[in-house]
């Protein structure tokens, strides 16, 4: 959690546009933009889903599986999507003053890259942590 929120200050610090760490990346990687947002909505998808797979484990009869990976990620990408409507909001309400906050630096399909990006983020976590998650979830039932 604390990750996600150094990403959102540093991002509204400088606007995502333009963030010194992704002027950094775009030089190092050749990119033809600041790709520090990209960074934000992995992340988005990153963190909340091992807290999501948690709640579901814990309040529901589901099981590690299949199932359990994909609802996480439809819980992922579902907050995301909340995300991208509040971004669309903003812009209808701001006008041109919301590219600066949008910092789509152009792309049209921007908006599809952030929701992608948070599922990636969210295979991610669960490729890397569920076994994990699943010993401490084992260790704390007491077996």
């Amino acid at each position: 959690m604390r990750c996600t929120a150094l990403i959102l200050i540093l991002g509204g610090a400088y606007t995502y546009a333009h963030v010194p760490l992704g002027f950094w990346l775009q030089d190092l990687f050749g990119f033809a933009r600041n790709p520090y947002d990209r960074i934000g909505h992995f992340a988005q998808g990153f963190v909340p889903a091992i807290i999501a797979r948690e709640i579901l484990l814990r309040r529901s009869p589901l099981v590690p599986g299949k199932w359990l990976f994909f609802l996480v990620c439809c819980v992922c990408l579902a907050i995301s999507a909340v995300y991208e409507f509040l971004e669309w909001w903003s812009a209808v309400i701001l006008g041109e003053g919301a590219k600066e906050f949008l910092g789509t630096q152009g792309d049209e399909w921007d908006t599809q890259w952030d929701m992608f990006l948070a599922l990636i983020g969210a295979i991610t976590a669960q490729l890397s942590f569920a076994r994990l998650h699943d010993r401490q979830l084992a260790a704390l039932r007491g077996g």
